[in-house]
């Protein structure tokens, strides 16, 4: 087990709720799922505590993640007055029949999944429960409906959205108030940043970045493609296809060679972009410099061994100028990905000046990435606009 970080995680306030959590979260889903077979229970739960020890008391999960095994195994974790110390989030919405995916958004779905969750984690109330894909057949107004009167019942304490877009945000906002929206947002996912964003910053929504090191790519590179396993979902993504992996490598590329001229790594220093996209400036192409508001996002990258754990709490010591940040913007530039996209405290003395972060912006540049997120059937933010309340007919 590696040392803990001897990096004080600081605590945020999401969204305009009231909800407080850690400034990075642990994202739970390889822990039991996608990435290959789950790993042992006994270590991650170690692992969970670990993080609790460590400062990192806001955790993710879902009820597909597994499916249910990873809720499980979070109840577990949870014991011996844990689960007072956590946010802990979950969501509900995706459910697979016969490999198929199916999107759900019903009341009398989103009631039973919530309900199973509670049973799962073994707790009484959820901090914060996320629809995880949108049902485009519902309306969303009637989900939300729904997720207000697990709230008013004390099942739920606040509501996020994962994957909607700014106009599905803002009629289910209109609801009930949306505490944080959940989206995957990095030097390599950047298409959030038009109108998604914005929307959620206008309404005091906090952003919860999810895959902030690009599935591990910024961390490893193309590497990582050697590395993974047949059950591993990632070896079958578009972004890492041979026909996209050589152009996103220049992402990579941009991004190591600036870590390594300040001493850090190139997670530290993505996962550090992240993190200042809450707390810095960023430079808006042939526009004036703005300053985002406040801390309001929480990157939530996730991990099944204890020492990526570490470093990823030493990128929270990273500071980036805005030169360092309009680096970084010419090397995440739009067209800077292609395909769709579905030691120990070294770095704590890390700082990025100004040219640093320039220098980053401009390696993730918007053609550094190739191939889209996801492939074919997978729901995204694109796809998530559903019908209006009028057409609804309740069973």
């Amino acid at each position: 087990m590696a040392a803990e970080s001897s990096v004080k995680v600081p605590r945020i306030k999401l969204g305009s709720q009231g909800l407080e959590v850690s400034a990075q979260g642990l994202g739970c889903m390889s822990m039991s799922a996608f990435y290959g077979p789950p790993k042992p229970e006994p270590e991650m739960i170690k692992l969970v505590h670990y993080a609790i020890n460590s400062g990192i008391t806001f955790l993710d999960t879902s009820d597909v993640y597994g499916p249910h095994t990873n809720e499980i195994l979070l109840g577990k974790a949870l014991k011996d007055g844990l689960r007072e110390k956590v946010e802990l989030a979950t969501k509900f919405g995706i459910t697979f029949q016969d490999s198929q995916m199916i999107v759900q958004g019903d009341p009398a779905y989103v009631r039973a999944a919530c309900e199973a969750s509670l049973k799962r984690l073994d707790i009484d109330c959820i901090d914060l429960y996320y629809q995880h894909r949108i049902d485009t057949h519902v309306p969303i107004e009637v989900t939300i409906g729904e997720l207000k009167k697990l709230v008013e019942e004390g099942k739920v304490k606040y509501i996020g959205l994962s994957e909607a877009s700014a106009s599905t945000i803002r009629r289910a906002h209109a609801v009930h108030p949306i505490t944080a929206v959940q989206l995957e947002w990095s030097l390599w996912s950047r298409d959030v940043e038009k109108e998604i964003i914005p929307t959620c910053r206008e309404l005091g929504i906090g952003i919860v970045a999810y895959s902030p090191l690009g599935r591990g790519f910024l961390s490893s590179g193309p590497k990582l493609v050697e590395t993974l396993s047949e059950g591993d979902g990632r070896k079958y993504l578009p972004r890492f296809q041979p026909e996209n992996l050589e152009h996103n490598k220049r992402l990579f590329d941009g991004v190591n060679d600036m870590a390594n001229r300040k001493g850090c790594t190139p997670s530290h220093l993505a996962l550090a972009w992240v993190h200042h996209q809450g707390t810095d400036v960023c430079p808006i192409p042939a526009l004036a410099w703005v300053h985002h508001q406040g801390t309001d996002v929480c990157p939530i990258p996730g991990t099944t061994k204890f020492e990526n754990l570490t470093k990823n709490i030493e990128a929270l010591s990273v500071k980036l100028t805005k030169e360092d940040m309009a680096e970084l913007e010419s090397i995440a530039s739009a067209d800077a990905v292609k395909g769709d996209r579905y030691g120990p405290g070294f770095a704590l003395s890390v700082k990025l000046t100004k040219e640093d972060m320039a220098e980053l912006e401009s390696i993730a540049s918007a053609d550094a990435v190739k191939g889209d997120r996801y492939g074919p059937g997978f729901g995204t933010w694109e796809h998530s606009d559903t019908p209006p309340l009028s057409t609804w007919k309740a069973a």
